[in-house]
This record gives structure tokens, C-alpha cells and sequence, in this order.
């Protein structure tokens, strides 16, 4: 019996298959798996979920923002079609930028308009009037003092003489010069109102001098002004347009006691007025209106104000430098005067002259106290002496500082326009004046004045009264007042307004847009740090 187990065996041998050592690629769903079978760094991996996270927030935002052409941007399926939204939001964007800024600098150019309006002034303030006689001196306290200065000059022979020569007459000016240069009083030689006013009232109440207060004029000399506003007494000096019940009528009387003006000096008689507001300096000079004697005039006024802007719409204002308010200290005895633009210009324009000649304009004699540029130095600068010559140093002096720019801006710094301007219109008429009934009453304040009477004065004195005598009454015709204003063209509203409508047009932004776009900037600054605060955690994590 044969066993199976040691019978041959029949059963070839197996042998091993070779294996195959092509590489092949494995797809594998699983990340983990990924980063198994290719390994990749970390970092590389959580920047590119941080950026798809980002511009994920970026596109909902353009999606969905209120901005016209974002959307059109963000949901474009083609180049082309992005393309075409970028364009047209990049140029229609430039557009808006050039309006907005035409706007903005538009406001910054500070336009101004007038707004004019007539109002109603309930009570009124009764303006301040200034009254001069026509010549400054009269001959009998003059002319001994003039004779005895043309003597010391060897201008004449003897000083006993009662009249002046023609051939002293442009000597005149030369004595004016060398008493104020040695600072010697001249009130003694000017018109004392005492010795002109005849009669004066006010809303049917008299008043006298002492209502008056006294200025000095380069032309007329010594001066007077009813109802201006004094440092003193501000809240009570100035009376109103209806005080006692009246309805604002100034009537003044006067005599002008012609027969003593300075012979060659003054070649017309009679007196000066101005209506002003009472904190304005009268420039009388300039302004003055002429009153002929032998007439009762009225000056009618409508009052008109002025308002303008301050910086940084126009360059006005009510500053007093020195020396204006050292000129009025001198020459307005306690008035309270604003700043005047004019005034301004004479004062530094004396101040060059006296720097370039060592002198001023004589015939600004009352604007001679000058302060050098850039100090606080006050001079009472010498006034410059009559010569021969067609354009004295002072005259050449004021014409090259109104032609340099430069040179005005160091010594005219100071001047500029006046931010409030108070003008009175003035209609002039007169009647003839005075009649007979009233002779006798000025014959008696003339032979009572301090003013010596003409040699012919017992048979000629009704000749004399009719060619000095002259009446003045200053009346409020309204309480209407034309008043002009300046104001500002655009405000910041406007400017709002109008960028608002440029980015409306343009992109359609609006303050909600900007709100959605600060949103978007919110939510990416937000998940920035949150992604740095992870990080930051799981760091310590590894180092632990």
C-alpha cells in the first residue's frame, strides 16, 4: 500500500509575480490624506483660506453696496464685461472728483454776496452834525503875531501896519508851519463857537456850547460836533431821533463875522457841515457840505448802513491802530470815534514821508504823530516847509508808496476797509434868510460877541448881518433804513449739498454708501486680528 504523502507530487511549483514599480497618482478626498501623501507647508495653506475669506467679505460687499458700478463689477461672468464696469467706474469716479473739488474750493474761495433790505429803525439814534466856520483865523488875534514873525524873517521893514500886504500873503502858510513845528498854541487866532452860535435847538428844547464838543480840521481849524458819542458818558451822550417827543430836528443859527477872515488865505465866507454817524469821524475836509450866509438851509437825511463780512471773507476791520487812536487822544478831545479807512491811509502815509525827508505833509498838520514800522515808538514829526519847487519831498514821498505794493504793505499794514460803513443821504434846500423881524435880535448877539465889529458897523450893519447870517436845520425825513448786508454765498451746507449731488450723479454714493463701505473695512480689520489672535494662541500652544 502506497501512501499519498510519499507518492511524487504533481503539483507544480508557484512562483512569486513581479511587482509592478510604476509610479501611480492616488486621488484622495481626504485633506488629511492630502497632506500624507504631499506634504505641504501650514502656513501656505491657512494664507490662502485667509485671502478667499478676505475677498469673500470684498465681493458681498460690492454685491450689495448702494454704489453704482461695484455690482456690475463684482457679478460679471466675462472679461469683457468687467472690463467694461471698471471703465466706466473709474471714469465716471474722476468726474465726480473734479466736481467735488471744484465745490470744495469753491467755498474756500470765500464768495460774497449783498443782501439789501429796508428796514424800520424804531427809535433812531439823531446823527451827530459838525459845523466849522469857512476860514480858521480871525485877523485881529492873528496879525500882530504874523507881522512879527515876517519882521524877525526880514520880510518887512515895520510891524505897524493894521492890514497884511499882498506880498506876505504866501508867508501865511510858513507861520502856520513855524508855530507848530515849535508845538505854540493857535487857539487864541480860531473861532470860538461862543462867539458864532447864535441860537440852537433841538426837538424845540435849546441847547448851547456846552452840547457841543470840539475837533480840530487841517482845512477849517477848530471845529464842533452835536450829538457825538463820548468815552465819558457813552450810554447818555447820544440822543435819539424822538427825544422829547420830537421828531428829529436840529435848527442852529450863526454868524460868520466875515469882515475878520485872514485876507489871501480863505477865498469864500460862510460855514461847513456834516451829518455823520456818531462814532464816525467827521472828515469834514473831505465831505463838507458849503453854507453861502444869507440863507436858511435844510439838510434832510435818510440814514443807510453797511455791514461786511470779517476774515476770512474779506479782509475789513474795526481795529484802531496807534497812532489813530493817538491822533484822536489829541485832536477829538473824548470822543469816541471807530476806525476810519481814510484816516489810516494819511497816517502812513506820513510816516514814509518823515522817514524819506525827515518831515510831513503841512497841510495834514492835525495827522503828524506818527509810529515808526515795527515799533511802538511815537514821534511828533516836524511838518515839512513851503518850497518853490513842483513836487515837494512829501509829495514824491506819498506817490512812491501808493505805486509799491511792497512798500505799502510794510507801512500801510494796518489799513483796510472798514467792516461797517454808516452813510446819511443828504437833500439840500435853502430859503432866503433873515427876514426883517429877526434883525434886531443878531444886531444885539454880534455887538455882545468878543469878535470886533467892522468900522462901518453903526450905518451898515443891516448890510453886514444879511452877508454873515445863516440859519441851518438838520431833519430825519424817515426812520426807513436801506440796509445792506453782506453774507456768505455758500455755507458748509451748500457744500454738502453740492458734493452730495455730484456723488449722487456720478456714482450714486451717499453718506449710507460711505456707512456700508466703512462696514465692509470694519468686518476685514476684524477678522484680521481675529486670524492674528488664533495664531498667536497656537503658537503658545507648540511652545508649551
Amino acid at each position: 500500500m502506497v501512501l499519498f504523502s510519499q507518492l511524487p507530487s504533481t503539483k507544480k511549483k508557484e512562483t512569486m509575480p513581479k511587482m509592478d514599480t510604476t509610479p501611480r497618482v492616488a486621488f484622495v478626498s481626504n485633506p488629511s490624506m492630502v497632506s500624507m501623501v504631499f506634504p505641504t507647508k501650514p502656513t501656505l495653506i491657512k494664507d490662502e483660506k485667509t485671502m478667499h475669506r478676505r475677498r469673500s467679505i470684498v465681493r458681498e460687499f460690492a454685491l450689495n453696496t448702494s454704489t453704482h458700478g461695484l455690482p456690475g463689477i463684482a457679478r460679471s461672468e466675462s472679461i469683457h464685461n468687467r472690463i467694461f464696469w471698471s471703465i466706466s467706474f473709474l471714469c465716471f469716479t474722476a468726474v465726480m472728483i473734479y466736481f467735488v473739488t471744484t465745490a470744495i474750493l469753491s467755498y474756500f474761495g470765500y464768495p460774497t454776496q449783498i443782501n439789501v433790505d429796508i428796514i424800520t429803525e424804531w427809535p433812531q439814534y439823531f446823527p451827530a452834525v459838525s459845523i466849522c466856520n469857512g476860514a480858521p483865523f480871525h485877523l485881529d488875534r492873528f496879525i500882530r503875531p504874523f507881522l512879527n514873525y515876517t519882521y524877525e524873517q526880514n520880510l518887512i521893514n515895520s510891524t505897524n501896519t493894521s492890514t497884511i500886504p499882498a506880498y506876505l500873503a504866501s508867508s501865511i502858510l510858513n507861520f502856520l508851519i513855524h508855530k507848530t513845528n515849535k508845538n505854540e498854541s493857535m487857539d487864541s487866532y480860531l473861532f470860538s463857537l461862543s462867539s458864532m452860535l447864535y441860537k440852537c435847538t433841538f426837538n424845540n428844547l435849546p441847547c448851547s456850547i456846552e452840547n457841543f464838543t470840539t475837533f480840530n480840521s487841517a482845512f477849517y481849524g477848530r471845529c464842533y460836533t452835536f450829538n457825538a458819542k463820548m468815552k465819558s458818558n457813552s450810554n447818555n451822550s447820544v440822543r435819539y431821533v424822538n427825544h422829547n417827543g420830537g421828531n428829529g430836528v436840529l435848527d442852529l443859527e450863526f454868524y460868520v463875522h466875515s469882515h475878520q477872515y485872514v485876507p489871501y488865505f480863505w477865498k469864500g465866507a460862510g460855514m461847513v457841515s456834516l451829518v455823520h454817524d456818531n462814532t464816525q469821524l467827521p472828515l469834514i475836509d473831505s465831505f463838507g457840505v458849503l453854507l453861502t450866509p444869507g440863507k436858511s438851509h435844510k439838510l434832510g437825511y435818510k440814514k443807510k448802513t453797511t455791514f461786511l463780512l470779517s476774515s476770512p471773507y474779506t479782509s475789513c476791520t474795526n481795529n484802531i491802530p496807534l497812532p489813530m487812536e493817538i491822533m484822536f487822544n489829541t485832536y477829538y478831545y473824548g470822543a469816541d470815534y471807530s476806525y476810519s479807512e481814510t484816516v489810516c491811509y494819511e497816517l502812513c502815509g506820513q510816516t514814509y514821508a518823515y522817514e524819506k525827508c525827515g518831515c510831513v505833509n503841512p497841510f495834514l498838520w492835525n495827522a503828524r504823530s506818527i509810529v515808526l514800522p515795527d515799533t511802538n515808538n511815537v514821534v511828533l514829526a516836524p511838518l515839512c516847509n513851503m518850497t518853490n519847487t513842483p513836487t515837494p519831498c512829501y509829495t514824491q514821498a506819498v506817490d512812491e508808496l501808493l505805486n509799491s505794493l511792497s512798500l505799502r504793505q510794510k507801512y500801510c499794514s494796518d489799513c483796510s476797509q472798514q467792516c461797517s460803513i454808516i452813510d446819511f443821504i443828504i437833500h439840500k434846500s435853502a430859503l432866503a434868510s433873515p427876514l426883517e423881524w429877526q434883525m434886531d435880535g443878531i444886531k444885539a448877539f454880534v455887538e455882545s460877541s468878543t469878535i470886533p465889529l467892522p468900522s462901518d458897523w453903526l450905518t451898515e450893519w443891516r448890510s453886514h448881518i444879511k452877508t454873515n447870517y445863516l440859519a441851518l436845520s438838520v431833519v430825519c425825513e424817515t426812520t426807513i433804513v436801506e440796509n445792506s448786508t453782506q453774507t456768505a454765498q455758500l455755507g458748509i451746507v451748500d457744500v454738502l449739498s453740492n458734493i452730495g449731488g455730484q456723488t449722487g450723479l456720478w456714482i450714486g454714493i451717499s453718506f449710507l454708501s460711505v456707512m456700508e463701505f466703512i462696514e465692509m473695512l470694519y468686518r476685514v480689520i476684524r477678522y484680521q486680528l481675529h486670524s492674528i489672535r488664533l495664531a498667536r494662541r497656537k503658537n503658545k500652544q507648540i511652545r508649551s
